[in-house]
């Protein structure tokens, strides 16, 4: 299916919510509403589109990797097929306490970032934060040192478009880290192919393991559960202040009271409010970045542990970066063997096995399905036992029917359109 605009694709259930079509649009006309139910979708303020296609070609949600294909020197061959190039495997922690603390696991990401700022010349880190207007969405942040960084650590476990926030690059005086889920990184890398001149504004692209992003349907949700009126929230952490954290609330005008819940007990209410198009994500832990970050979960993590990140670096440009804030004292790291990625995220391996058997279901029943180039999806099936392939075909078949996923969604009519971005 040929797609006019990303409305179309929204439409269909295809977009991630990263936001590169808000940056590249010439005429300024799209922006990302919250659709609850869904996630950071976009919308175009005028019927009247000049149709120069840009937003349709940025998006990774309809296509991926295009620009990505074939090996590059150096790739540990052994877990290329799961988790696509990686040059070097690191686990570690950041050696300042309150970045490990405050971090969702080790706090890599953060003092990765700072080390641009600070040794790298790098002007500012575009990432997610939580809304202070509305804590309980996200929005693109921009951080200019230490302060802003602790103060944004924590997963954010809800939409968020990061690529949006590109637009701060244009008053940058030097470059900027980049930090995002698997979705933005492809949409960042998609701008960056449309328009090179981006490339030198970008310094370094982080990318943070993804297991899906529920929608805000889902934190109002537990809420709910949490029995928390929403109006009264000041603060939303997800996790960190501990590894792996809990989800905790702290409520306007009790500065020193916090409402918690545990972070496996958060994260299974919240993954049931994974969109559609999660499931059909073959990106767990951002392949078109130059550093990924993640948890090492084949550690058994006890009370008072304390946080380590599992560092995959895939470009010279990250092994370069790494280096550097080793020798300066921003990251404690160690290399550790290969297979200890997939002890570490079994289940998005799991996941990511499926899939080529729900995009088939999609296309035998004519329903428009994400185009993947370059990552090994059937290889990736074929090692499933015959059982679950045949579950990832009729399951999909049994949610398209359930669900109406045979139907594009009008949501300009539709409930639940949030707040404007």
């Amino acid at each position: 299916m040929r797609f006019r605009n990303v409305e179309e694709i929204a439409s269909w259930r295809l977009c991630v919510g990263c936001g590169a079509c808000v940056y590249v649009c010439p005429e300024r006309k799209i922006v990302m509403v919250d659709r609850e139910k869904e996630g950071l979708r976009p919308l175009i303020r005028s019927k009247i589109c000049r149709g120069c296609d840009d937003c349709v070609r940025v998006c990774p949600g309809r296509e991926a990797g295009n620009q990505f294909k074939g090996r590059r020197m150096g790739q540990i061959a052994a877990i290329r097929e799961g988790f696509g190039p990686v040059l070097e495997v690191w686990e570690g922690f950041a050696p300042d306490p309150e970045i490990r603390f405050q971090g969702s696991s080790g706090g890599a990401s953060t003092a990765l970032a700072l080390y641009c700022l600070e040794k790298e010349g790098m002007d500012a880190v575009i990432h997610s934060g939580f809304d202070e207007q509305i804590p309980w969405r996200n929005r693109p942040v921009v951080s200019l040192g230490r302060e802003d960084l602790l103060s944004r650590t924590g997963s954010r476990y809800g939409p968020a478009s990061v690529c949006d926030g590109l637009a701060s690059v244009e008053s940058i005086p030097s470059s900027c880290v980049f930090i995002g889920k698997p979705c933005d990184v492809e949409g960042l890398r998609k701008i960056q192919a449309l328009k090179p001149g981006l490339n030198a504004e970008v310094g370094l692209a982080i990318g943070i393991f993804c297991a899906g992003t529920p929608s805000t349907r889902g934190t109002l949700d537990l809420l709910k559960e949490m029995k928390i009126d929403s109006d009264a929230v000041e603060e939303i952490r997800y996790r960190g202040k501990g590894w792996p954290g809990n989800f905790s609330i702290r409520l306007k005008g009790e500065r020193n009271e916090i409402r918690e819940m545990s972070y496996r007990r958060s994260w299974s209410f919240l993954q049931k409010y994974r969109p559609f198009r999660c499931y059909l994500c073959p990106d767990i832990t951002a392949e078109f970045a130059d550093i990924s970050c993640g948890d090492p979960w084949y550690r058994e993590i006890k009370e008072g542990d304390l946080g380590h990140s599992l560092v995959l670096v895939r470009t010279e440009k990250g092994q370069k970066a790494i280096r550097g804030a080793m020798e300066a004292g921003y990251l404690t790291l160690e290399s550790v063997p290969p297979d200890i990625v997939g002890k570490s995220q079994a289940s998005l391996l799991a996941k990511r096995r499926e899939i080529w058997g729900r995009l088939l279901a999609l296309r035998i029943a004519g329903i428009p399905a994400p185009r993947y180039d370059g990552f090994p999806l059937y290889e990736n099936w074929r090692k499933l036992p015959t059982k679950d392939k045949a579950r990832s075909i009729i399951g999909t078949f049994r949610r398209i029917l359930q669900r109406k996923y045979y139907k594009p969604l009008d949501y300009r009519r539709e409930e639940g359109m949030g707040t404007l971005f």
